[in-house]
């Protein structure tokens, strides 16, 4: 190829090349003003994104029989046992500790049994009978574990409280059942209100005053009156 011929080919192949470059800037120039926006209802959902947390939830109808009384409450269904109780049904009573299950601030009765209920479902015990520090008695006319507190001193900041006594109270109920522990000797056999088998009944209940050996006082003396 001569010199002459060279240098046309290269200019055929710039003049190709400025072309191409043209066009397709005019075709993105021409695609961005002619297309519409996307709001954010019409972009995809791209895989792994996350819930738009402006969406209406569900609410769910529940039932609760707390203290004696039927409440019948409209729920989201993430709602702990411990918040609907609190916020919904304005029983304050009900303490919110570490919100994990840990402290045992949030123990409550529910149809007998003892539970965390920051652990549970407002939704999983429709129908179930809770009992709560309020529904063990009041001013004037206290449960003996809430007397026997009073009298032993077993609180002091009176936070953990509520757990404390509802803890207690399903503690002796476990007991009189016959519901072993870790620390029982003979699971086949009657149990009895030890002050080991209380401490380890109540090990889930946290008291950041330490009136651990009051409280034990407390709850012996109400099994000793049981039994």
């Amino acid at each position: 190829m001569s010199l002459d011929e060279f240098a046309h080919a290269d200019v055929r192949r710039r003049a190709v090349l400025a072309s191409g470059i043209g066009g397709a800037a005019a075709a993105v120039a021409t695609s961005a003003h002619s297309a519409t926006p996307m709001t954010r209802a019409d972009k995809p959902a791209a895989s792994g994104a996350v819930r738009d947390e402006t969406a209406p939830v569900t609410q769910l109808p529940v039932e609760l029989m707390i203290n004696g009384r039927t409440h019948r409450l409209q729920l989201d269904p993430r709602t702990t046992l411990l918040d609907a109780l609190r916020e919904h049904v304005q029983l304050t009573g009900t303490k919110k500790g570490c919100d994990h299950g840990q402290c045992g601030a949030c123990t409550v009765m529910v149809n007998d049994r003892r539970i965390n209920s920051c652990l549970t479902l407002a939704v999983m015990h429709d129908g179930d009978q809770i009992t709560t520090i309020e529904g063990l008695g009041r001013p004037g006319n206290l449960h003996p574990m809430q007397a026997a507190f009073v009298k032993h001193d077993g609180f002091q900041c009176g936070y953990c409280t509520p757990g404390q006594i509802c803890s207690a109270v399903g503690t002796l109920k476990e007991i009189q059942a016959g519901i072993p522990s870790h620390v029982s000797v003979d699971i086949t056999a009657l149990q009895k209100a030890t002050p080991d088998e209380i401490r380890e009944r109540m090990s889930g209940n946290i008291c950041r005053c330490g009136a651990y050996a009051n409280i034990l006082d407390a709850i012996q003396e109400v099994a000793g009156v049981q039994s």
